[in-house]
């Protein structure tokens, strides 16, 4: 894919903290794959770290130049790999670095929902996300919606 990828177990990126429900380890702890832009989204995640903002931490966090480099493939292949969902977190609608990345992101994602609907994975399982930097708790609240959304749908079944 080209772009590092950084997996959260725990204090990274500043202070990034599991929620009470991973440190107890109770029930199915959903796999997240978190597609990010390196603007907003990665800055929004380092905010959260920061402020020291609790969330699930079984999360991969992916880093693109752009939500609009996010391909089709690479979102099927994190659910291939395990993922039991993937996020794609972007820059604002009309603030986007690269102008129209995130729209066309969206596009991308909005796609990829159908086919997975279309296979029988589930197109709830794929979510895309828009923060600003200084939006850590809106991105430790996706995170959140995200792993209750999947618990309730339960693991992948690939």
């Amino acid at each position: 894919m080209g772009s590092e990828t950084i997996v959260s177990s725990g204090l990274i990126g500043g202070g990034l903290l599991p929620d009470d429900d991973t440190v107890l380890g109770e029930g199915f702890r959903p796999q997240i794959t978190v597609f990010m832009c390196i603007y907003c989204a990665y800055m929004a995640a380092d905010t959260a770290g920061a402020l020291r903002i609790k969330y699930p931490a079984d999360i991969k966090l992916v880093k693109l130049p752009c939500t609009g480099k996010v391909d089709v493939r690479y979102m099927l292949e994190a659910f291939e790999q395990g993922a039991d969902g993937v996020c794609v977190i972007g820059c604002p609608i009309g603030n986007c670095h690269h102008v129209h990345g995130n729209e066309r992101g969206l596009a991308r994602v909005k796609y990829t929902k159908r086919l997975l609907d279309e296979v029988g994975l589930g197109g709830e399982r794929l979510e895309m996300y828009f923060v600003s930097g200084g939006m850590g708790m809106t991105f430790a609240n996706a995170i959140k919606e995200m792993t209750a959304r999947l618990r309730e749908l339960g693991p992948n079944p690939m």
